[in-house]
């Protein structure tokens, strides 16, 4: 069984200049990290070809994988959407937390059973 992997959905901002925003190295320690998109990834009037794209790189998509979600909201909704349908509606995210500085795994379950009124 191989290791873990991190889907970076989208490079970070300044990516491209040599300057990330971000440090995502603490992500490490979830898997390998992979990115899907570079940087000015969108999606416009025609969401096919990117969709297409996504779903061909998160093919190997697995429960134990994550996602750290980055970049369009549009492109995020959609990986999330693939990972789903990918694995019956299970997938982990990576949650950066400010205060603690570092990510925590946040697991997702669209079919876990309970009262659609708890909470």
């Amino acid at each position: 069984m191989s290791d873990p992997t991190v889907y970076i959905i989208q490079e970070l901002p300044g990516t491209r200049s040599g300057k990330p925003k971000f440090n995502i190295m603490g992500a490490q320690k979830y898997g390998k990290l992979v990115t899907l998109l570079p940087e000015f990834s969108q999606i416009i009037l025609s969401p096919g070809p990117l969709i297409f794209k996504l779903r061909k790189l998160l093919k190997n998509y697995s429960e134990k994988d994550y996602l750290l979600l980055t970049g369009d909201p549009a492109i995020i909704g959609v990986a999330c959407s693939i990972a789903a349908d990918i694995t019956g509606g299970k997938y982990n995210l990576l949650k950066w937390d400010r205060q603690e500085h570092t990510y925590y795994p946040v697991e997702i379950n669209l079919y876990e059973r309970g009262n659609i009124d708890d909470g």
